[in-house]
């Protein structure tokens, strides 16, 4: 396939790798978050790490938005579809979350409520047109790629005055997170790791830009390389990761000159400012309370706020002692530190979030990599 198959070529990727093992210097270890749950997956399913030098290692973030919802907001959807009756549309990926009372919005459904899977927030509105006689609400989760959508659905929504059409809105934002991982506290109190850099999100950047990430590298001394989600993207941003560290440079580089921009989606932004404005603080999974990080919808538009509608409150809800999913999400643990991993916690039978979505660490991990620690178990 043209434009593709060039992206994943072993030949090249052999030639990035020992460009890698030349350039990363042996009296050292460099350690990368990427961030984004789909270069997790990139990682895990491509054997990125198997081409590594060993002072080189990935360590996964918390850049995937089903791992980071936290149980609580599971919970607000599931009450408004056994308790409120309505019509409550979501991603697949969502559907299989744990919430609380071992329920989830599967279960949820095969309890009685009126829960149906989408593919856009388009779908949501189109159902709640279908329905008049319904209150129909879109769970809208998602980083600053799938926001835009949302907020054109609104504004969709009020031009045809579709009053019983909603959203429980939980759109999170990039750079708010990762300052939070590298200085918050609280974060810090959790577990740390050490970062020498981060490989940026793909299809974030393509909506905000490169700009937002000169901050906090030039702040917080990090370098950030903006990375596509096949494997040579990856291989030649940590390539550009080593090469930053080596020469003491902290810069924002954009390896994915094909998609992003420094100013991102103008368009896509201005829509968003419109509809949304800055909660002043909202709960990720493994990060806590983190200020200025998500978004809810503005005054003008409250009609469409499922939270206003209907009157929900947050309250928060602990996961899982025995799920390590939390440390995962922070870069402190690996999928394999748990004891639930592969036993029982797996795709099918998710304990915790990291295992639902493709992009979680977890499921990335057991779908590529869990054969891998039995061989080296064996070999050992």
């Amino acid at each position: 396939m043209k434009y593709v198959d060039e992206f994943r070529d072993g030949e090249l990727a052999r030639t990035l790798a020992a460009k890698i093992a030349r350039d990363a210097d042996s009296g050292r270890s460099y350690s990368f978050m990427e961030f984004c749950g789909g270069h997790t997956h990139a990682i895990s399913r491509y054997g990125v790490s198997d081409l590594l030098p060993a002072n080189v290692r990935m360590i996964h973030g918390p850049g995937c938005p089903v791992c980071v919802l936290p149980i609580g907001r599971i919970d607000l959807a599931i009450k408004l579809a056994l308790e409120r009756g309505v019509i409550l549309c979501s991603y697949g990926d969502t559907l299989r979350i744990p919430a609380s009372e071992s329920l989830s919005l599967l279960k949820a459904k095969a309890r009685g409520a009126d829960i149906r899977m989408v593919y856009s927030a388009a779908d949501a509105l189109a159902i709640a047109q279908q329905n008049p006689q319904r209150e129909v609400v879109f769970f809208a989760i998602g980083f600053e790629t799938t926001t835009p959508p949302t907020a054109l659905v609104i504004k969709q929504a009020e031009a045809a005055r579709v009053t019983n059409f909603s959203v429980l809105c939980n759109h999170v934002l990039t750079p708010s997170a990762i300052i939070t991982i590298l200085e918050s506290p609280e974060v810090r109190k959790l577990g740390t790791v050490p970062l020498d850099g981060f490989v940026g999100p793909a299809h974030v950047s393509t909506v905000i830009g490169s700009r937002p990430y000169e901050f906090f590298a030039e702040e917080y001394r990090k370098p950030v390389v903006i990375a596509g989600f096949e494997p040579l993207d990856v291989m030649q941003a940590i390539l550009m990761l080593v090469t930053q560290v080596n020469e003491g440079r902290a810069e924002v580089e954009n390896e994915f000159t094909r998609a992003v921009t420094r100013d991102g989606n103008q368009k896509a932004q201005a829509l968003v400012s419109e509809v949304f404005e800055l909660r002043c603080s909202f709960e990720w999974r493994g990060l806590g309370e983190v200020p200025y990080s998500a978004l809810r919808i503005r005054a003008s538009y409250r009609l469409f706020d499922a939270e206003a509608r209907f009157g929900l409150a947050y309250r928060p809800v602990p996961d899982n002692k025995a799920c390590e999913c939390g440390a995962i999400l922070r870069g402190v643990k690996k999928p394999t530190d748990c004891k639930l991993f592969a036993t029982a916690c797996t795709p099918e039978n998710p304990m915790g979030s990291c295992m639902v979505s493709s992009e979680g660490a977890c499921a990335a991990h057991y779908s590529y990599g869990r054969f891998k620690d039995i061989e080296v178990v064996v070999a050992a």
